[in-house]
């Protein structure tokens, strides 16, 4: 019987991960973790549980917990327009049709929401064509937040996408990543806090995830991964190391993906979650109101289909997908949680009370999960 050790070990001796580490923690208490490989390519350090990873979208989940933090403190509604805090969205414009040239516009028929921001609905985002020329101008504001540099601060940013044509009407669509900056932002504007620190008062903190930030210091940069790409012939070529764009603060906290984290840290925040809200020593978190909100599907299929290309028999609901239909024995009803671009999954089964988590240091070539982690699914769906 293949054991997760194997599983790991399998891609690692391949030549394809450096290293791994992966969790699988049952609603029975049990909890099955193995750090397998090295945390760079070079067999410089071994890999284990504390070693830091840049965890990209999987940001998306924590960025919305910390948007509804704000609507239950009435600081701020779901049905309040976000110009109220981003006036650079108080009169967008959409372009005629999704096709049409950028120049070819229409007011907004309403304005956006945060619920909208939310659900990933407002207008802004990627659908499965990236052709469409607003969504070829959106790349040249929303870039690879793989590269925490090519983003300016918060208000030159906001600034220029102001100046882009929505896609869709707000709540015609589900778009990707966009409104997972936009949250972070929002939180920033509403609190004059930057995101990074209202994210360690009110969720890294209360969690205890001590190391999950959107900056590794020096003292920890020794259990820091390095991260890859994979060339052509499937050899891996250095994208970042423990002293490059993780080294200092970035000019804009990327709330669609620009934390690193540990595999324990994430298991508390996902545990957090199954307990509808509560830590792990009572204290509320969220209201279980809340994280049934974030864990819900909130599209249509007229709205999945033009986000197709990123879902597979899943819809979305507020930082996350949600399993809809049963494409692949991993895939369960109301399972929660996503990827990240730098080759990390992470999701809860509210109906089993599994959590499962898998951290590698090699970057997707595209919105299909890798093998490892496909692996990954098959093998908790199994064991």
């Amino acid at each position: 019987m293949t054991t997760l050790h194997d599983l790991l070990e399998a891609h690692i001796g391949a030549g394809r991960l450096p290293g791994a580490v992966a969790v699988v923690a049952r609603g029975d208490g049990r909890v099955e973790a193995e750090a397998a490989g090295s945390q760079d390519a070079a067999g410089s350090a071994p890999m284990t549980r504390k070693s830091i990873f840049r965890v990209a979208s999987l940001t998306k989940a924590v960025t919305a917990a910390a948007v509804l933090v704000l609507v239950e403190e009435g600081r701020i509604a779901l049905d309040d327009p976000v110009a109220t805090w981003l006036p650079e969205l108080a009169k967008p414009l959409v372009v005629r049709t999704p096709a049409s040239p950028v120049d070819d516009v229409v007011p907004a028929a309403r304005p956006i929401t945060v619920f909208d921001v939310l659900a990933s609905q407002a207008g802004y985002g990627f659908p499965s064509d990236f052709t469409l020329p607003a969504v070829q101008h959106l790349f040249t504001v929303q870039k690879d937040g793989r590269v925490p540099s090519n983003f300016p601060p918060p208000d030159e940013w906001m600034a220029a996408l102001g100046r882009i044509p929505l896609l869709y009407q707000p709540g015609e669509a589900w778009l990707y990543d966009t409104c997972s900056v936009l949250q972070g932002i929002l939180i920033s504007r509403v609190t004059g806090q930057s995101l990074q620190k209202f994210l360690a008062e009110r969720i890294f903190g209360p969690l205890g995830m001590v190391d999950t930030g959107f900056e590794v210091p020096a003292v920890k940069r020794g259990r820091f991964t390095s991260y890859y790409r994979s060339r052509d012939d499937g050899s891996l070529e250095l994208a970042d190391g423990p002293d490059g764009e993780w080294s200092a603060p970035p000019a804009l906290p990327l709330g669609n993906g620009g934390l690193t984290s540990t595999a324990d840290d994430w298991l508390a925040f996902c545990r957090m979650l199954l307990a509808d809200g509560l830590t792990t020593d009572g204290t509320r978190l969220l209201s279980a109101g809340s994280v049934r909100m974030m864990m819900t599907d909130h599209t249509d299929p007229r709205q999945r289909g033009i986000g197709r290309l990123f879902l597979e028999g899943q819809g979305w609901g507020f930082g996350g997908s949600v399993d809809i239909d049963r494409t692949n024995p991993w895939n369960v009803p109301g399972r929660y949680g996503w990827v990240g671009g730098t080759g990390t999954a992470a999701h809860v089964n509210p109906a089993t009370g599994v959590i499962t988590i898998l951290l590698t240091q090699v970057a997707a070539m595209g919105p299909v999960p890798a093998p490892a982690i496909r692996e990954f699914w098959r093998y908790a769906a199994d064991a």
